[in-house]
């Protein structure tokens, strides 16, 4: 989940003061006060997500699952290029220092999520007390020194300046924030598309059903025809079809669909739109809050949390018509 360096090459002034009102609005937006479980928890873990996150005061259920999200999108058989393993992601050697029987089988088996997402629990607890004295916010610590250690937290006074981290906290926060409490049709849009979280780009992909094989081809030349998933807009038009609400099919058309927001009344569930004119938007993603979206980027990606200036034209935030009528 990795965001994309912003590129301001060429892009005009206008588009760029437009950039710039609406992060600087995002920056004091509340994400929300995590209540419950966001939907895109797999039922078959919540529960040991909710006693994971009772482990000590400086845990909750919806930062475990945050966690497990952005280490491996809730996959106990994921392993990756730096040889972390399960569900959490530990490497073999803080596993051995760290990992517990959890359900007293008789084996710490970091493949097994009954005891990887307990395991994760302590040594976030574990690490928090580690960084207790590092200036800074105390949880963003604690995230990050599971991402890159404690002693590089220690090091830097707070979280590292590296690139990867900084995403991981935020990307983390941003889903723990998440709650399925609420009811209102803002709240089950982004809802709605959470739950599609980790299904693949397909150019031309996905309708008010869900995702579907999509077509050939992007500018650039792919195909979703043998793909089954979304792009930007299919993405955007199942959300809100989810909630009764029928979006045309490209974002330049929902762009024309939807009545300006100005940077101060965003709200979740709205439309950010990207571009340097109203003839040329060429994305479009669901505003979650904080100053992040969900969307589906770009070929070769996945549906994900993304900063709301992933891309650095970001022309425009939309309600479409009907959605102020429900």
């Amino acid at each position: 989940m990795r965001a994309t360096t912003p590129v301001t090459v060429g892009i005009s002034s206008t588009v760029l003061v437009v950039v710039g009102a609406y992060i600087q609005a995002a920056a004091s937006d509340p994400v929300g006060t995590a209540i419950g479980l966001t939907a895109a928890v797999p039922a078959q873990y919540r529960g040991l997500i909710e006693k994971a996150g009772q482990t000590c005061p400086d845990v909750n259920p919806n930062l475990i699952a945050g966690l497990l999200y952005q280490e491996s999108k809730f996959n106990p058989k994921a392993v990756s290029s730096a040889g972390a393993q399960g569900i959490a992601q530990f490497m073999p050697g803080t596993w051995d220092a760290h990992g517990i029987d959890a359900n007293g089988d008789g084996k710490r088996d970091v493949w097994d999520p009954e005891d990887a997402i307990p395991s994760a629990g302590k040594y976030l607890c574990t690490v928090a007390d580690e960084v207790k004295d590092v200036p800074g916010n105390r949880q963003n610590n604690m995230l990050a020194s599971y991402n890159a250690g404690a002693e590089n937290v220690k090091r830097y006074g707070g979280v590292p300046p590296y690139k990867e981290t900084q995403t991981y906290v935020r990307n983390i926060n941003t889903f723990a924030a998440k709650n399925d409490s609420g009811t209102a049709p803002s709240g089950n849009i982004v809802q709605a598309a959470e739950q599609m979280l980790g299904k693949p780009y397909s150019w031309g992909g996905g309708n008010a059903s869900g995702p579907s094989k999509g077509i050939c081809c992007s500018p650039n030349g792919k195909s979703g025809a043998s793909i089954v998933g979304f792009d930007c807009s299919g993405l955007t038009l199942y959300a809100y079809a989810k909630v009764g609400i029928s979006l045309p099919r490209t974002a330049a058309q929902q762009y024309a669909a939807s009545e300006p927001v100005k940077p101060g009344d965003v709200r979740a569930g709205d439309l950010v739109f990207y571009g340097t004119s109203d003839s040329t938007i060429h994305h479009v993603g669901i505003y979650v809050g904080g100053g992040w979206i969900i969307n589906a980027p770009r070929p070769g990606t996945d549906v994900r949390y993304d900063p709301m200036d992933t891309m650095s034209d970001v022309y425009a935030v939309g309600r479409p018509h009907r959605q102020k009528e429900i």
